[in-house]
């Protein structure tokens, strides 16, 4: 195991160089000065004013040394300045990376423990009851755009509030402004603010991982092994716990290392239905403004955050399956 965790950690380096050279490039041809430009050069002596901000900021190197210095930097820790409020990016990351992961680790966690109970049930029920109600509500939430499930979501809890006749659900913010409580009150009102954005990111989680655990439980229910199992007088409870998911759950753990990046994309959205001050608004921000060292930030460190992912859905479908790191 100790082998194959060392290959994939060589491997993932290799991808993380590649991921800031893309991550420099998707944002290295947009001007962060191209307002300032157009008013300089419309003034006396603008063009010498626009030389020396171009010197300043280091926009009149070639593109490769201009990454040279941009690598460099990154690996001192300074990943530039934001041309909008002038903070350091990694100041304006460091903020947003912790509401979005609270918000990302809860949807992931609670999708793939229903989403792989719901899946084994139904696998074991098939084409019973509970598997057509399943599978009803899986399209039926999985064919539901992000914005409009979650702009759904915050309406009702608005009404249930109403109705109730005091706040039970959040619709605004990660947290309550100025909160002045303890460690677990303050996680106690975070939790309350979660509950409607991670339900957004659930329910579409849920569905597809639902189906994937419902599809590879039924091919490994079908196998031979099983089959010899269950001929020798094994209880049907162990057939199912100990011999048929840990097999069934390897496309599962490979969905969900898979589609971490489009997690990142809901939450963006998800975070600005609510009104989240994550990285979603971050990088709407960013881009709106014209900011290119935020952007440039923000899609490193979301690389970097699918990198490590990816390595971690690697050892996790080794331990699983003997023959992927013998091999």
């Amino acid at each position: 195991m100790l082998g194959y965790a060392t290959r994939k950690l060589l491997i993932s380096v290799v991808v993380l160089f590649f991921a800031t050279l893309v991550a420099f490039l998707l944002v290295a041809t947009v001007d962060p000065i191209a307002e300032q430009r157009v008013f300089l050069m419309s003034q006396p002596g603008g063009a010498e004013q626009v030389d020396r901000l171009e010197a300043s900021l280091g926009l009149d190197k070639p593109l490769i040394e201009r990454y040279g210095s941009w690598l460099g930097d990154m690996f001192t820790g300074d990943m530039g300045t934001s041309t909008d409020n002038g903070r350091a990016v990694t100041t304006l990351l460091g903020e947003a990376i912790p509401v979005t992961l609270r918000l990302v680790i809860a949807a992931t966690v609670v999708s793939v423990v229903l989403g792989v109970a719901v899946g084994v049930v139904s696998a074991m029920r098939q084409y019973g009851k509970f598997d057509n109600i399943s599978t009803f509500f899986a399209f039926l939430f999985f064919a539901m755009p992000v914005f409009w499930l979650g702009a759904l979501l915050k309406d009702l809890g608005i009404r249930f509030n109403d109705w109730w006749g005091s706040r039970i659900f959040f619709t605004i913010g990660e947290e309550s402004p100025r909160l002045d409580a303890d460690f677990w009150g303050t996680w106690a009102d975070r939790a309350g603010h979660i509950i409607l954005p991670a339900l957004t990111l659930v329910l579409i989680q849920l569905a597809a991982t639902s189906r994937f655990q419902r599809s590879a439980m039924l091919d490994v229910l079908e196998s031979d092994y099983i089959r010899t199992a269950r001929a020798k007088g094994v209880p049907r409870r162990r057939v199912i716990t100990h011999h048929a998911l840990r097999n069934a759950l390897l496309p599962v753990v490979s969905y969900t290392g898979l589609t971490f990046g489009t997690l990142i994309g809901g939450t963006v959205v998800t975070e600005v239905v609510f009104n989240w001050k994550g990285m979603g608004r971050l990088f709407l921000e960013s881009l709106l403004n014209g900011d290119v060292a935020v952007t440039q930030g923000w899609l490193l460190a979301v690389g970097i955050s699918v990198i490590i992912v990816n390595l971690l859905t690697d050892l996790t479908y080794g331990f699983l399956d003997p023959r992927v790191r013998d091999g």
